[in-house]
């Protein structure tokens, strides 16, 4: 088990490939937008801003390095923010394409996906009938026939690909079978301590949100880990703020961020990623804890510092 954080990292998850622009009028699409809302929750309290692209257009994810590029020159210029480049992308593009940006830019952190799994976003359809784009519907429509791969070839290549630019990993693990396939990847010495795990909630496919799942995935990364991981936590949707509270009450770090859910109270949209940082940072602070600084979360997680990146 690793030791209780003396400081939570806040990680924000900007925009993500999940939501579309027709589910709220605050989710950040263009780069202009992204870079605002990215310094915004730097400015509340995030350490790590988890950063996906959008077509500038209509809103659909894009894994191109270019699509990326003038929003992290401009936040790297404005905030000493540590910045996580997705690997995951959309669940619907191969391995290399969505590895593209990170193998680019060379971040600090890039998040990284540890198992295949379904992935299934068209329960949203239920929620939302009216689209701005055609391509809305059709991808979470498209979601019942999708598996999300992430074979050990994939994530062996990724980390092979990535580690050669000093880049750690965030490991999101959506299942305790996520877990074991870390475990494994750890024992033949393709990734090195501190394991920054994300262990994620709620998505259709993956585990669930019930305090228990909870419970299970931290004693199963505890068994197998012992004190070589920093525990975070993701929850999706309505599970977003309770599986945070969790997470510090127990030692642990949260993210929070319109990626995961687009509300901030019962039938109440959150208006920012701004405003889901600081009512996490509240939360935090309201358990006589502290929020961790950029620099701070370097510390904890070992990382190579915002000079060494390439942007």
């Amino acid at each position: 088990m690793p030791a209780p954080a003396k400081k939570v990292i806040i990680t924000c998850a900007i925009t993500g490939s999940i939501h579309t622009p027709s589910m709220s009028p605050h989710l950040p699409v263009t780069p202009q937008e992204i870079t605002e809302s990215a310094l915004g929750a730097a400015e509340a309290g995030a350490a790590i801003v988890h950063l996906h692209a959008r077509n500038p257009i209509d809103g659909r994810p894009d894994q191109t390095p270019q699509a990326f590029e003038p929003f992290l020159k401009a936040i790297k210029q404005k905030s000493n923010v540590v910045v996580n480049l997705t690997t995951g992308g959309s669940p619907f593009m191969p391995i290399d394409e969505r590895i593209q940006p990170a193998k680019v830019f060379q971040p600090e952190v890039a998040s990284l996906n540890m198992g295949s799994m379904n992935f299934g976003l068209f329960p949203m359809l239920k929620r939302f009938s009216k689209f701005k784009h055609e391509w809305e519907p059709q991808m979470l429509e498209a979601s019942r026939d999708l598996v999300f791969r992430n074979s050990y070839k994939e994530i062996g290549h990724a980390l092979t690909v990535l580690s050669q630019g000093g880049t750690r990993f965030e490991f999101e693990c959506y299942d305790t079978s996520h877990l074991y396939n870390l475990s494994y990847f750890l024992q033949e010495g393709m990734v090195k301590p501190p394991l920054f795990i994300q262990t994620c909630f709620g998505l259709l496919g993956g585990i669930g949100s019930h305090h228990e799942d909870v419970l299970h995935m931290r004693r199963t990364a505890d068994r197998l880990f012992e004190d070589k991981y920093q525990w975070s936590v993701l929850g999706a949707g309505r599970s977003q703020m309770p599986i945070a509270a969790m997470s510090a009450s127990m030692g642990g770090h949260v993210r929070v961020g319109l990626e995961d859910s687009l509300w901030i109270g019962k039938g109440k949209v959150a208006p920012s990623n701004a405003a889901q940082v600081a009512k996490a940072r509240d939360l935090i602070e309201s358990l006589g804890l502290e929020v961790a600084s950029p620099d701070e979360a370097r510390e904890i997680l070992e990382l190579k510092g915002g000079h060494r990146v390439a942007f």
